[in-house]
């Protein structure tokens, strides 16, 4: 079945691999039966092979209620994203609805879901940030004419999730990993490793990603190569990270990248892929 060119990314996503999709992709196994995304974000990668069997997961329980959304009810969430505008007032407000944790609590998923779209289509530089209590906290964009309900895509995505077998998960990544078949083939996008001391990837979720966790996420790779499943790994081409994965393949490539709160720091940044096959 021929892939469908309107099934694309729905968010603007930190360290998003839109960028990267031409470098990545001559690097895939040549056939993938299974897939697995255990951090998937804006899901550029999944979106582009589209998979017919893919184990989807990430850690910030949002993203995947979007996702969800999208797959169960995507007309009503169409319909909700028409009731929003591109005004201050009105971002500020909705912003705010995570801050009452009873009242937000009482919403639907839909609403929910409608909520994080809406905030990542007008928010500044698209950047999905949140706060040390887990509160969605990037101010608004003063964007033109922001694609708020982007119909279309979000309709293909749809399709898309209802047609393969998508299993959507919100949980620690380690435990996507432990229950996959011998065939499956595994792309790992983690929140990357900081180039310097005040540089991070980490603010799409409360509690950060340290280096302790990063070591866990390699003793993780090392169990999914003993297990003999195949893996791709992306992140910054930091020496630590390099000697991290001395013993599998690594590929450095060229990522662009817009999302800097100074904007004299955005552009190119090396990257590494790192695999455990040829």
């Amino acid at each position: 079945m021929k892939n469908n060119k309107l099934v694309a990314p729905v968010l603007k996503w930190v360290g998003g691999k839109r960028q990267l999709l031409d470098a990545l992709r001559p690097l895939l196994p040549k056939e993938i039966t299974t897939y697995c995304e255990p951090f998937v974000g804006g899901g550029a990668l999944l979106f582009q092979l589209q998979p017919t069997t893919a184990f989807i997961n990430d850690i910030n329980a949002e993203l995947i209620n979007v996702y969800q959304a999208i797959k169960d009810d995507v007309e009503n969430l169409i319909n909700a994203l028409q009731e929003f505008k591109n005004e201050e007032n009105m971002f500020y407000s909705v912003r705010d609805w995570d801050r009452n944790k009873k009242e937000y609590a009482s919403l639907s998923d839909i609403k929910k879901a409608a909520r994080i779209l809406y905030l990542n289509k007008t928010c500044y530089n698209g950047l999905f940030r949140v706060n040390s209590a887990g509160e969605f906290n990037a101010p608004f964009g003063n964007h033109r004419n922001p694609n708020i309900v982007n119909a279309p895509t979000l309709r293909a995505v749809s399709a898309y999730f209802n047609s393969a077998d998508v299993r959507l998960t919100s949980i620690d990544y380690a435990e996507v990993l432990k229950e996959l078949p011998k065939d499956a083939f595994v792309y790992l996008d983690p929140p990357y490793d900081p180039v310097s001391d005040t540089s991070s990837f980490t603010g799409y979720a409360k509690g950060g990603f340290t280096r302790d966790d990063q070591i866990r996420l390699r003793e993780c790779c090392d169990e999914l190569n003993s297990r003999g499943l195949k893996f791709m790994l992306s992140n910054s081409a930091t020496d630590f990270i390099k000697e991290q994965y001395a013993a599998y393949h690594i590929t450095i490539a060229r990522a662009k990248r817009a999302i800097n709160s100074d904007s004299t720091k955005r552009g190119e940044i090396n990257e590494v892929a790192v695999r455990n096959y040829k």
